[in-house]
């Protein structure tokens, strides 16, 4: 399968799917932390090509209700990004998951098909994590796990904190590889 990895600068959903055999990339406005396949730009630059499976990882910036204190200055904003997540599930890319936490997606587009934790994939922590799938099965938890800390959401303030706070655990990449192709 062709497949994009859209808003990942970290290689891991992408290295999972190759893992697998697959003909995956990343894409970000970032630089890749992970050496391999990776598009530095616009994924609306790359959405067009004949992509079989698109998982896509919106910034959440202006979209997470953990920053709903700050909704009301960042309506534009809040619009752009609505709109970008829009262009994504829009796509006419076969199959789509598109991922964000708990988000205004589901007020103003539309309710995730699934909520997911770590833990449900080999991972004691908690972070809800929406998916809005196009053609896709729900992931099935594969390795639920005790010990459950909310170790993200404490992570304390640094200049790296949404980064961090950004990234797919392992777990849950060797499963989206392993039960959507």
């Amino acid at each position: 399968m062709k497949i994009l990895i859209a808003c990942e600068y970290s290689g891991t959903v992408r290295d999972a799917f190759i893992a697998k055999g697959h003909d995956a990339i990343s894409c970000d406005l970032l630089p890749t932390d992970s050496p391999g396949p990776h598009y530095q730009g616009d994924v609306l630059d790359i959405i067009d090509d004949n992509w079989d499976l698109m998982i896509a990882h919106p910034p959440c910036t202006h979209l997470a209700v953990s920053g709903a204190r700050w909704f009301k200055e960042k309506v534009n904003e809040q619009k752009q990004a609505l709109e970008f997540v829009r262009n994504l599930l829009n796509s006419k890319i076969p199959k789509i998951a598109l991922e964000n936490p708990i988000s205004i997606i589901s007020s103003k587009i539309r309710k995730p098909d699934q909520i997911i934790q770590p833990w449900m994939f080999g991972h004691g922590e908690t972070k809800a994590t929406c998916l809005w799938l196009k053609n896709l099965p729900l992931l099935k938890a594969t390795n639920i796990v005790d010990g459950r800390d909310d170790r993200i959401h404490k992570m304390p303030p640094s200049k790296d904190r949404w980064k961090l706070r950004s990234l797919t655990y392992q777990g849950i990449a060797d499963a989206m590889a392993d039960q959507w192709t």
